[in-house]
């Protein structure tokens, strides 16, 4: 066990918690952002003439340009290259500016390219809440910091699509686009005055040139990390998309109650997350190593996780239920220490591309999971198999970071090796 010097074990400043504050409210508006077409799309279906077959080219048009833009190190290369602050303020507001903007289309081409437009807004997100963390936040605070973020962006869907039902229905569609996206410009005005600046005091920036996109894929830790997200990404799309409907066609759940389960496990995901970051950083701040914490909250975050697989195949409710809660507060415990466990490998040089690099790749599980699960009801006229599927898949990202990504420890890139 190593020892972690005193001075190292400081509280984080009101400055970090200002910081670390505006990020988690990004967070929450960037998930937020992302639903708000779910909400609202059958009241744009039917206003504007869509087909089922368009509906789902716009559903889809998201992750193109938000996966494209961190596989192929473009948002990467940005937020390590410039001023990290400035950086996410252009994506921010190019993505609720394209919410904005929404409101007023009245045609498939100009809503198909604003939805491009905030895929590569939000692309910016992630790598640049690593490079921010990596660079300005010590070992022993990115376990919350990281952690308070993922809730954030936990809460955004689940109140985004219960919000947005609710605020369409009284208003429109037309007028939710307008106001999300305004309002969220407001953001802006406290981060431009308290966005960090420079290379950080807390976590020295090391001397050298940084390292490229191809030093990071080299990384075998770079490959099982991003390997392991998508698995990770896999089990919380598939719930993120077919929870709802499997509670409402298999459990014969009403509307509202399935609201409130539904509610409850994105939410025990969230209160998870922000705990076990919170545990992670204390047994690191205590002396233990990051590689020992983060493997294991990680590991065992993720293979708990597979407690679902028989969610669908129990008859007793309270019993499925219990699985599934469980599997959820399982999964809180890994999400919390996911991008801590990138930022302690990639160091302040290489955060931003190896984020862009591993969200990138794990996102493409957004465009895996709801198709394959859909492909699997269909065939099956059940929801048993999609569970069994979503359990292994989730296993395999538990190995991943177990067996996959090596010691948890800053790369040296000078010598290219671990």
């Amino acid at each position: 066990m190593t020892v972690v010097p005193v001075s190292a074990r400081t509280a984080m400043s009101s400055k970090e918690w200002r910081i670390l504050a505006l990020l988690v409210i990004s967070g929450f508006l960037n998930y937020f952002d992302r639903a708000n077409l779910s909400a609202g799309a059958t009241n744009m279906q039917r206003d504007l003439g869509f087909t089922n077959y368009q509906l789902g080219l716009l559903l889809s048009a998201f992750f193109w340009t938000y996966a494209a833009c961190q596989l192929l190190g473009v948002s990467g290369w940005l937020v390590d290259r410039f001023s990290v602050g400035w950086i996410l303020a252009c994506g921010f507001f190019l993505w609720s500016g394209a919410t904005a903007i929404t409101g007023a289309a009245h045609a498939f081409a100009m809503v198909f390219a604003l939805r491009l437009l905030l895929g590569a807004g939000e692309s910016i997100a992630y790598p640049a809440y690593s490079r921010i963390f990596a660079n300005h936040y010590a070992e022993h605070h990115r376990g919350l910091a990281n952690a308070l973020v993922d809730a954030g962006t936990k809460a955004g869907p689940a109140l985004g699509t219960l919000l947005g039902g609710l605020l369409i229905a009284h208003f429109g569609w037309r007028a939710f686009f307008v106001a999300l996206g305004g309002a969220s410009l407001i953001w802006l005005v406290p981060w431009l005055l308290w966005m960090p600046r420079g290379r950080g005091a807390a976590v020295p920036e090391e001397a050298g040139v940084a390292p490229s996109i191809f030093d990071v894929l080299r990384q075998r830790s770079a490959l099982f990390t991003a390997l392991g997200l998508f698995c990770a990404n896999y089990f919380w799309f598939f719930l993120l998309t077919w929870l709802p409907p499997y509670l409402e066609k298999e459990r014969h759940f009403s509307k509202t109650k399935m609201a409130y389960v539904g509610s409850l496990a994105y939410l025990l995901i969230a209160i998870s997350s922000v705990v076990c970051g919170h545990l992670s950083d204390y047994w690191i701040a205590r002396g233990y190593t990051a590689n020992r914490v983060r493997r294991t909250f990680a590991g065992l975050g993720l293979a708990f996780s597979a407690l679902a697989m028989p969610v669908a195949a129990l008859r007793n409710e309270t019993a499925a239920l219990a699985l599934l809660l469980l599997a959820c507060v399982s999964f809180g415990l890994y999400s919390s220490n996911n991008y801590a466990i990138t930022q302690t490998l990639a160091g302040p040089r290489a955060a931003g591309k190896w984020t862009s690099f591993q969200n990138g790749f794990g996102n493409l599980a957004g465009v895996v999971a709801p198709w394959f699960t859909g492909w699997i009801v269909e065939r099956t006229g059940e929801f048993c198999l999609a569970f069994v599927a979503a359990a292994v898949v989730v296993l395999c990202g538990a190995a991943c970071y177990v067996f996959g990504v090596g010691k948890i420890q800053p790369i040296d890139w000078e010598a290219g090796k671990l």
